[in-house]
């Protein structure tokens, strides 16, 4: 379930953490309170003719072009400057020597707190936030000019800011942490699904039942997709997403691999929901007995004892600045299995690899009439961010990367990818990629992962695909573009916030909802809900 182009999804983009909007601003509140006091006196010496009538005679003619600019949370965040400030007053010797001032500040404090208690933008502010807001001013010239010079009010904000910075990097650490653990973690509605289903699959005897038209499983001319996946909820959607966008869902084949502990769940959960006219084929990885340490490096390698310490092993965990790479998802050969599909395909000549973190959005046939010149992959590249270069996932002061790549080289996205089966094999791009998964068995040429041992295996190998047959960052990145969404034809979950987990972004979620029947007995049964 690694995701191309997500990297540093372990900090670059989806780890963001929302920041009070008062951080950042305590060195204005100073320069604030020393304007004020200049802008009173100008008002006194001005003449009393100019009233403030005058003002609001010619407050529309600027407004009007003030506020098409005005952010909806300006008085929100002029509230928090004020609460900033009185509470450095409140600190202050020259002030709590003055029981009156002091007194008033702490009104002022209360009143203003529950002001903004609830309010994220302005238009959330009660009628009287403006008349508070004036008397929090009145209070706070008091104290301007009970407190002789700046010298302490700017110690005391610096002190506050050093404060609230190592807060912050406090929270950004937790917030990660807690962010990780819960992608790793399995929602006790998923943990129950499989249970669910495997017990009904043999108490049903369905063991016995047979897929439909297995006779289009080898057949060349039809569209086939490959989804290597142990998660039966996230594969549906996956199915059902291809099948409900297919303009003719007969032409179509889903393939899907899955371990020994969810095979018997998965076959019964797509006998008892087959979809609709397409074929579907449901494997275990154990039946695959090519795959084997002797043959396949990587599975050597993940089966060392130096391999399942990295993972496991607690004393390390707050040491290891690759926190992403300590998922033990990456121990699974699933993840692996796209390095195999001439293997497990002998007898098709193109594939189409999915992860199981996409929802696809329309017709998919088009991507098998691509022609990808004589390339193996087919892929969006990821040029738009610095982190997708290939210096973010390879280690070039190796010198076998440094001397083999170019650092500045584009990566591209895993997750959908269409594969020329008939070049693979021509190219031997297997042995490729056992040969760099030999000479990286300590891991210094890259950290784990499908991504960077794909970057290698398939270099200049890679025609690059119109970018909107792929888009991603939904699973990290709250920001993509609604247009870029709304034009894809797969949008993808890569990152840490899965939409069938609770930390998902709302803001997403219904594409990937919409293709899962929450009335399904299954999945009452084992409480998951939208």
């Amino acid at each position: 379930m690694e995701k191309g182009g997500s990297t540093n999804q372990n900090l670059s983009g989806e780890d963001a953490i929302d920041v009070d909007a008062n951080d950042g601003k305590l060195n204005k509140s100073a320069q604030v309170s020393d304007q004020e006091s200049q802008i009173k006196a100008t008002k006194q010496e001005q003449p009393a003719t100019q009233t403030s009538s005058n003002v609001k005679k010619k407050g529309p003619i600027l407004s009007n072009k003030k506020n098409d600019q005005m952010p909806l949370d300006a008085r929100v965040k002029r509230f928090k400057d004020q609460l900033i400030q009185a509470k450095v007053y409140l600190s202050l010797p020259a002030v709590k020597a003055n029981p009156r001032l002091t007194q008033e500040l702490r009104l002022r404090v209360k009143e203003v707190s529950r002001t903004i208690r609830d309010a994220r933008k302005d238009s959330e502010l009660p009628r009287n936030a403006n008349a508070r807001m004036k008397k929090m001013e009145q209070s706070l010239m008091k104290g301007k000019r009970i407190q002789d010079g700046c010298a302490a009010f700017v110690k005391k904000l610096r002190a506050m800011l050093h404060s609230t910075e190592e807060q912050l990097r406090a929270h950004k650490k937790q917030a990660l942490l807690l962010t990780q653990l819960a992608a790793k973690t399995l929602p006790k509605g998923l943990h129950c699904l499989p249970l669910r289903l495997t017990t009904e699959y043999y108490y049903s005897n369905s063991s016995q039942k047979q897929f439909p038209n297995q006779e289009k499983l080898e057949d060349p001319q039809l569209y086939h997709y490959a989804i290597f996946s142990d998660n039966i909820l996230a594969t549906a959607v996956v199915v059902n997403s291809v099948t409900a966008n297919a303009k003719d869902a007969s032409k179509h084949v889903l393939h899907i691999v899955t371990d020994r502990l969810n095979y018997a769940a998965m076959r019964m959960w797509f006998l008892v929901n087959p979809p609709g006219k397409a074929t579907i084929q449901v494997q275990n990885i154990e039946d695959f007995t090519w795959l084997n340490s002797s043959y396949s490096p990587v599975l050597k390698q993940l089966n060392s004892p130096a391999m399942i310490d990295y993972y496991f092993k607690a004393h390390r965990a707050t040491s290891d600045s690759n926190l992403k790479y300590r998922n033990p998802k990456y121990l699974s050969i699933l993840n692996h299995l796209r390095f195999y599909l001439p293997e497990i395909f002998p007898k098709l000549n193109k594939v189409l690899f999915l992860d199981d973190d996409i929802v696809v959005q329309k017709d998919l046939t088009g991507l098998w009439s691509v022609d990808l010149k004589g390339n193996v992959n087919g892929a969006v590249e990821t040029c738009g961010e610095i982190f997708h270069r290939f210096d973010r996932y390879l280690n070039f002061s190796n010198p076998l990367i440094a001397d083999n790549f170019d650092p500045r080289a584009c990566g591209w996205a895993y997750g959908m990818n269409i594969f020329d089966l008939v070049e693979w094999k021509r190219q031997n791009i297997t042995e490729v990629y056992h040969n760099w998964q030999n000479l990286n068995h300590d891991r210094t040429l890259w950290k784990l992962g499908t991504l960077p041992p794909g970057l290698i295996t398939f270099w200049k190998r890679t025609f690059p695909l119109k970018r909107s047959w792929h888009t991603l960052g939904l699973g990290y990145n709250p920001k993509v573009n609604q247009k870029d969404i709304d034009r894809a034809a797969v949008i993808h979950y890569n990152g840490n916030l899965k939409p069938w987990l609770e930390i998902s972004i709302p803001r997403f979620r219904s594409y990937w909802a919409k293709y899962v029947n929450y009335d399904h007995v299954y999945l009452r049964e084992c409480n998951i809900n939208p």
